[in-house]
């Protein structure tokens, strides 16, 4: 696994981002307690060491083989987005009653606290857990709707009491009026997170379209350009396609997967569906050069082409374009981040 100075990060920084309990440091470091022989995240919620009683490692395996116990409050060595069981029930019951209204006053009558279950749903999808109810009923109006179901039938089955209030809900989510829904879609979004940070993952009925990390600078506008390739509504809810996206991901990143069999769907132009095929033939633990992989394209003149498709890859890790360096096999060109696809070939060496 790739060495601290590979992050280009200082120990003061890791020292701040882990008194901030900053996020956005999730999997580039590990704090490693010197008194207590305890690691954390940077997330930690415990009470922060000074200074000098800490170390800051590449990963929780390097803190292992230091001698490190992983931390009984942030669990390290668990996945971040990992759903705990009072979610995973509270899910359940949704997708088997889709126009249930479950109120704080229910959650705390099942002994829950209203903010925890708001501040997951928001850690995954990115809004509340009253509107992710509000988002499953109209998705299921949407199902509906898509198979013939008049406007009316729809509505009061989604547990609207009013046609206009189930009308002006539809249109403010979908862009169009629920009679025009026939020629919209849905493209499913989802937040995970991973020891490199948290991404977003979009997919249809067909597979995965987008997995993308959330600090990418063209992330907006690859999601505008999804929606428009496939005269689609980005609507954060869950998808079939998820389950298996995580569980996937979750074995590669420790290092027990090589290759993902999680459908995709990866609409674009003829040439950049080849550039993305190809993609998919370098093997774990492998690399090709932008001129290597022209020429298995059999376009060995295209390379600026070729690399211009690789940017355009919205699918992220499945689709490896982080397996492709430079001529003199320099790192470059990466929308993640270059430290990323530094850890990601890392891991795969290792792997390999």
């Amino acid at each position: 696994m790739p060495h601290p100075e590979l992050f280009a990060l200082t120990p003061v920084e890791c020292y701040q981002a882990l008194l901030a309990k900053d996020a956005r440091y999730e999997g580039r470091f590990i704090a490693a307690v010197k008194t207590t022989g305890i690691f954390c995240r940077p997330t930690c919620p415990a009470r922060k060491p000074k200074f000098g009683n800490v170390e800051f490692v590449a990963t929780a395996r390097e803190a292992l083989l230091r001698g490190y116990r992983p931390c009984k409050v942030c669990t390290p060595l668990a996945p971040r987005d990992a759903t705990p069981a009072f979610i995973a029930r509270l899910l359940h019951q949704l997708a088997e009653q889709p126009t249930v209204r479950i109120s704080d006053a229910d959650l705390r009558q099942r002994g829950l606290e209203p903010a925890t279950v708001r501040r997951w749903f928001r850690r995954q999808h990115g809004l509340t857990f009253q509107a992710y109810q509000r988002l499953n009923r109209l998705n299921r109006a949407f199902g509906q709707l898509q198979s013939g179901e008049t406007v009316t039938a729809a509505a009061f089955d989604s547990g609207y009491e009013s046609l206009s209030g189930f009308q002006d809900s539809f249109k403010a989510v979908f862009g169009v009026a629920p009679t025009r829904s026939r020629q919209q879609h849905i493209i499913n979004l989802t937040r995970l997170e991973t020891p490199l940070g948290s991404m977003l993952a979009c997919a249809t009925e067909r597979g995965i379209c987008l997995l993308e990390f959330t600090d990418r600078r063209m992330l907006e506008t690859e999601l505008k350009e999804l929606a428009r390739r496939l005269t689609a509504t980005i609507v954060p809810s869950e998808n079939p396609h998820f389950a298996v996206l995580r569980a996937q991901l979750a074995e590669y990143f420790g290092g027990r997967r090589q290759q993902f069999s999680v459908p995709l769907h990866t609409p674009g132009t003829a040439f950049q569906q080849a550039v993305w095929r190809a993609l998919e033939q370098i093997s774990y633990g492998s690399t090709r050069s932008y001129g290597q992989q022209a020429a298995a394209l059999g376009r060995p003149s295209a390379v600026r082409a070729v690399a211009a498709a690789n940017g355009l890859n919205r699918v992220a890790i499945l689709i490896p374009c982080h397996r492709v360096l430079g001529a003199h096999g320099q790192l470059t060109g990466y929308g993640g981040g270059l430290w990323r696809k530094q850890w990601l070939l890392e891991l795969e060496r290792g792997g390999a």
